[in-house]
C-alpha cells in the first residue's frame, strides 16, 4: 500500500508558541511534541548550514520509529557551486545526514530561480548521488525554479534514476503535475501570498483528490506546508490529511 507522509516544512517556529506548542512546553521538546502529530518533517534548517552530526543523531533520537524526514540539501551545493564541482560538500552533507539512518525519507534539491535548465549539468549531479551509498539508500526530489527546466529531456533524466519532480503550489514560481518517480513530492508555499496565505478548504480538496489518485496508483505521497505565518502550514496539513483519508475511505 502506497504510503502518504504529510507535514509542514521546518518545525522550529518560536510564533507557533501558543498556537501549536503549548506554552510550557521548552523550545528541546518540540521536535518529539511536533512527532506525535505528524509523521514527517522537512528540514530546511540544512539548507543554510551543515548541522553537526549530533544533531542529525538527535533528531532521529528525538522522533518515533515510523517517522521520516525530508532535508533540503545545502545551498552550498545548489546555490553557491550551482551544481558544479560539488563532491566534496556532497560527501559532507551525507556524512552528517547519514545519521538519520532509515528515518531519512526525501532529500529536496531546490534549485535558484536564476540557474537556468542544463540537461547535461543535472544528468551529472544526479551520477553523483548515486555514488554516494547513503544518497543512494534515499530518494531526491528537484524543485526547480526557472522555466527552462521544465522539458521532456529533464523529466527523462529524472525518471531514468526515479527521482522526482517537486510540485510546488505558489504565485511566484512555476509548477507542473509532472510526475516522474514512484513517489510525488509537494511543497505548499502559499496560493496566494508566498509563506503567508492559509489554503482554502476548496483548494485543499482538489489536492486531496489528487493525492488519492496518486496513493492508488501505488505511489508514495510526501507533502510539506511552507505557509508557517499564522501556523497556517500546521492547519492546513492536518486539513489535507482529513480530507485525503476521507477521499480513501469513501
Amino acid at each position: 500500500m502506497a504510503d502518504l507522509r504529510v507535514g509542514t516544512s521546518g518545525y522550529n517556529y518560536p510564533h507557533w508558541r501558543g498556537t501549536f506548542y503549548p506554552k510550557e512546553i521548552p523550545g528541546r521538546r518540540w521536535l518529539s511534541f511536533y512527532a506525535a502529530h505528524f509523521n514527517t518533517v522537512e528540514l530546511n534548517v540544512t539548507f543554510y548550514r551543515l548541522p553537526l552530526a549530533k544533531t542529525f543523531s538527535s533528531w532521529y533520537d528525538s522522533t518515533p520509529p515510523d517517522f521520516r524526514f525530508a532535508v533540503k540539501g545545502s545551498r552550498m551545493i545548489t546555490h553557491i557551486k550551482r551544481l558544479r564541482d560539488v563532491a566534496e560538500p556532497l560527501a559532507a552533507f551525507f556524512g552528517r545526514a547519514e545519521k538519520l539512518q532509515e528515518k531519512l525519507a526525501v532529500v529536496l534539491w531546490q534549485l535558484p530561480p536564476g540557474l537556468r535548465g542544463d540537461p547535461g549539468l543535472l544528468a551529472e549531479f544526479c551520477r553523483l548521488i548515486q555514488g554516494n551509498e547513503t544518497a543512494r539508500a534515499a530518494r531526491h526530489a528537484f524543485e526547480f525554479r526557472h522555466n527552462s527546466w521544465f522539458s521532456p529531456e529533464v523529466y527523462e533524466i529524472l525518471h531514468q534514476n526515479n527521482f522526482g519532480l517537486c510540485i510546488a503550489d505558489s504565485p511566484r514560481w512555476p509548477q507542473t503535475l509532472e510526475v516522474t518517480a514512484d513517489f510525488v513530492y509537494l511543497r505548499f508555499h502559499g496560493s496566494e501570498k508566498v509563506y503567508t496565505s492559509c489554503y482554502t478548504k476548496e483548494e485543499l480538496e482538489r489536492w486531496a483528490e489528487r493525492i488519492r489518485k496518486w496513493l492508488e496508483g501505488g505511489r508514495d505521497v510526501y507533502a510539506y506546508f511552507n505557509n508557517d505565518a499564522g501556523g497556517w502550514a500546521v492547519a492546513n496539513a492536518r486539513d489535507l490529511i482529513s480530507l485525503t483519508r476521507a477521499r480513501q475511505e469513501a
